[in-house]
C-alpha cells in the first residue's frame, strides 16, 4: 500500500471525486469517546456534554468535540497534541479500507475515483488512524493552533457542517471535476449539508447507516463491517453494473458476498385524528416503521 500511495498515476476514462466522512463511516468508534476513554474522562459525561450541545444547537452539527476541546475545562486543560495522535491510533477501522482506496485509485470499468476523507474530527486523529492507507493530503479535518506546550491555542480550519462543504467544492476547483462526478459517503447528521449539496448537483450520495435523518437524504444505503460495501451502489449506479457481475469481480479477488439483502424502509408516524374532539384527553402517537423487500 505504501508504494501506492507515492506512485504516479495515469488517468484514463471518467474521473471522479470519491469523498468519505470518517466517524462511524470509517470507523466504529466516534472520536470524542476514544480521546474520552484515553484521557480517562467517563464517556458518559462526554455524552452528556456532546448531546446537550447537539440538543441546543449550540455548535453545528459534528463540531461537538472541537467546542469541547476549545472551550470545556475538562478537555481543554488535558488534552495535548500527543493525545490527538493517540487517540487515531487507538480507533477500531471497518475492515478493507485499503482495499477500497486500491480499488478506486486503480480504476473499475473506466471509472477511476480520487478517494479523500472529510470529516469535522481532529485532522491528527484521522491520519493518525489511517496512516499507510490514506494520504495525508488527502484527510481534512478540523485543524488547531498550539501552543509550544503543546496545548490547544486556537482552530484554524473547522469542518462540521458546511465546513464538508466548502471543502468538497474546493476539491473540486482543483481536481477540475464536474459536479455530477462526486460521489460522498457519511453516516449522520454532520453530512446533512453535504449530501443536499450533492444531490442538488447530481451527485451520488450513500449512507452507511439507517438513521432517518441521514437515510431520507442519501440516494443509496448500504451497511456492512467492510468499508467495500460501498462499492456497490457506486457499481449499480454509476457503472450500471447487474448484481451478477458485481458477484464476480467480489469473487475473482477473493472475497465472497455472503449475504446480500435490500430492503426498503418507510417510516410512518400516526396520531389519534379524534384526539382533538375529545375535550381534556392528550393527543396519543404512535410510530412504526416496515420494512419490506424489494
Amino acid at each position: 500500500m505504501t508504494d501506492l500511495l507515492h506512485s504516479p498515476r495515469q488517468f484514463a476514462g471518467k474521473q471522479y471525486l470519491f469523498a468519505s466522512d470518517f466517524d462511524k463511516t470509517l470507523s466504529f468508534n466516534d472520536s470524542g469517546y476514544v480521546l474520552s476513554e484515553l484521557l480517562g474522562i467517563p464517556l458518559e459525561e462526554f455524552e452528556r456534554k456532546a448531546t446537550g450541545m447537539a440538543n441546543l444547537n449550540l455548535v453545528q452539527q459534528g463540531g461537538e468535540l472541537t467546542y469541547l476541546l476549545l472551550h470545556d475545562p475538562e478537555f481543554h486543560s488535558r488534552v495535548r497534541r500527543d493525545h490527538l495522535y493517540e487517540a487515531g491510533r487507538r480507533i477500531r477501522l471497518k475492515k478493507d479500507i485499503d482495499l477500497l482506496y486500491e480499488w478506486l485509485y486503480s480504476g473499475i470499468d473506466g471509472h477511476q475515483f480520487d478517494f479523500y476523507v472529510i470529516s469535522a474530527a481532529p485532522v491528527e486523529v484521522i491520519r493518525a488512524a489511517l496512516e499507510g492507507v490514506i494520504p495525508s493530503d488527502h484527510i481534512f479535518g478540523t485543524e488547531f493552533r498550539y501552543h509550544a506546550s503543546g496545548e490547544i491555542d486556537t482552530i484554524t480550519q473547522g469542518v462540521a457542517g458546511y465546513g464538508k462543504v466548502a471543502v468538497l467544492d474546493r476539491l473540486q476547483a482543483e481536481l477540475k471535476i464536474a459536479a455530477n462526478r462526486i460521489v460522498y459517503v457519511g453516516d449522520g447528521s454532520s453530512d446533512i449539508h453535504v449530501m443536499l449539496h450533492v444531490n442538488q448537483r447530481d451527485g451520488f450520495t450513500i449512507a452507511v447507516s439507517e438513521a432517518r435523518h441521514i437515510a431520507q437524504i442519501a440516494k443509496r444505503t448500504v451497511l456492512s463491517s467492510s468499508a467495500l460495501a460501498v462499492l456497490v451502489p457506486i457499481l449499480e449506479e454509476i457503472a450500471g453494473w447487474d448484481r451478477s457481475r458485481i458477484r464476480a469481480l467480489f469473487e475473482d479477488r477473493g472475497l465472497l458476498i455472503q449475504e446480500w439483502e435490500k430492503v426498503q424502509t418507510d417510516w410512518l408516524t400516526f396520531s389519534n385524528g379524534r384526539a382533538g374532539e375529545r375535550a381534556g384527553k392528550a393527543e396519543s402517537e404512535s410510530t412504526a416503521v416496515a420494512s419490506s423487500s424489494r
